[in-house]
């Protein structure tokens, strides 16, 4: 559903109005291939250019459109969706007005939108850094509560589970999502501060600076937890392993521990001729052999350390 938001010089917040007017900004909420055809027929745009705000997979780009037109990809954090954990975020800025458009239902414009800031009327380039901004903060955020989680699990590896390794799992995905984000909006910061696509105020040039090193700090610290769950995955790897091998020594020894008993007492079950047949002590001979042999064997294996 297409909204129209504006506001004044004399306003703070952003108010809902019934129908586009210059320095307005129009709000594309779960898009769908109609609803932006309509939004391109009333904002005079080509859907052509719009169609890949639609593209779930869309990485962050920036385009022009024409002499005063651009439109910037971007894609923010979306924990509520399975398998693919960042949405697409379009942002066409025109002279007259700043759209935004969502495939997905997105609570960072919004909270923008119901925001205090206080932005000025015909300031897009302002709005673009702020929501820029916001977008890295997100992911710092992300990436900061899966790193907290992550340190949980260097605990205690030899308690780690199933649940705990398919969490562990889901959270290196959803970081390396956010880090395949992160890396070309990098790419969109730069861009902009070229200066081709917007003309940039001395502020603007400043604050775009700011950003791309907010943007590379979070860069860092998504590979940084990428790196510590890969150290645990192979962690808990080499624990499991252990932990293998050391079942299969246990079971192997007591395999061999118990078939040896079991081996004398069939020989010595068999009806034929055998040793000791007509003694009177046949009996206690054949168990000490067993009694023997089953200490023996046992004391073998604890020397090397299989029991």
């Amino acid at each position: 559903m297409v909204k129209y938001y504006y506001k004044d010089n004399e306003k703070k917040l952003f108010s809902a109005i019934e129908q586009v007017k210059a320095k307005c900004w129009v709000h594309l909420d779960n898009a769908k291939t109609s609803t932006l055809k309509n939004l391109a027929k009333t904002m005079n745009l080509d859907v052509d250019d719009l169609s890949d705000s639609l593209d779930l997979m869309e990485i962050p780009r920036v385009e022009k459109i024409d002499q005063n037109k651009f439109i910037v990809f971007t894609r923010f954090p979306n924990m509520e969706e399975t398998g693919i954990y960042t949405s697409p975020l379009t942002l066409v800025i025109t002279p007259d007005n700043i759209i935004t458009i969502t495939p997905t239902k997105c609570e960072l414009i919004n909270k923008i939108l119901h925001g205090t800031e206080g932005y000025k009327p015909n300031k897009h380039t302002e709005i673009l850094v702020d929501v820029l901004l916001k977008l890295i903060q997100s992911y710092t955020m992300v990436i900061k509560k899966i790193r907290t989680e992550v340190v949980l699990h260097e605990k205690d590896l030899t308690k780690v589970n199933e649940k705990d390794i398919t969490s562990l799992t889901h959270n290196e995905e959803n970081l390396n999502q956010c880090l395949n984000a992160l890396q070309p909006l990098k790419k969109v910061i730069e861009d902009l501060l070229t200066g081709r696509y917007v003309t940039l105020e001395e502020d603007d040039h400043d604050n775009l600076e700011d950003l791309l090193l907010a943007s590379e700090q979070a860069e860092v610290l998504c590979e940084l937890s990428l790196r510590i769950i890969t150290s645990l995955r192979n962690s808990v790897q080499v624990v499991i392993t252990n932990e293998f091998n050391g079942t299969i020594k246990l079971l192997t020894a007591l395999t061999i521990i118990l078939n040896l008993p079991t081996t004398i007492a069939s020989i010595y079950g068999m009806n034929v001729p055998l040793p000791f047949a007509q003694s009177d002590y046949a009996f206690t001979i054949v168990m000490s052999f067993i009694v023997i042999s089953f200490i023996g064997s046992f004391y073998f294996f604890q020397r090397r350390r299989w029991l």
